[in-house]
């Protein structure tokens, strides 16, 4: 019995994280493949998703999928894309933060940062609706 109580909590929060890093695979997969909208489907579809990049803060689904779209314009752009997933921490039980290193492997040149990412549950769903990427 002691360590049924031990472990349940932690079932829990791991149920949470690998919704959240199965989120963060599926994203991968899609990239891969050069489908974009797909890869997007992590994201909350809202006007107040919150994109912060090199040019600094936009806000909305649509702005980000335009800048997407802009900056990767082809499968040579998009590369192969990985990410290296430093930490996934429960900040409450609607929310999650995620610390990341992403990598484009390309034939035009690698490049590659850190991230964070604020994932919130919307009506059962884990969505990131903070993304700061650099």
């Amino acid at each position: 019995i002691f360590l049924i109580l031990l472990t349940t909590p932690t079932l829990a929060q791991s149920n949470n994280e690998q919704a959240i890093r199965k989120i963060l695979t599926e994203q991968t997969t899609e990239w891969n493949k050069g489908n974009i909208e797909s890869f997007m489907s992590g994201y909350w579809k809202n006007d107040s998703l919150l994109f912060v990049g090199k040019s600094g803060a936009s806000y909305g689904y649509k702005k980000a999928l335009e800048n997407y779209k802009r900056g990767y314009p082809d499968t040579a752009a998009m590369g192969k894309l990985s990410f290296d997933i430093l930490q996934v921490r429960r900040l409450s039980p609607a929310y999650y933060f995620v610390l990341g290193k992403w990598m484009l492997k390309r034939s035009i040149g690698d490049i590659g940062g850190y991230y964070t990412l604020l994932f919130r549950k919307i009506k059962g769903q884990w969505m990131i609706v903070a993304d700061h990427s650099s």
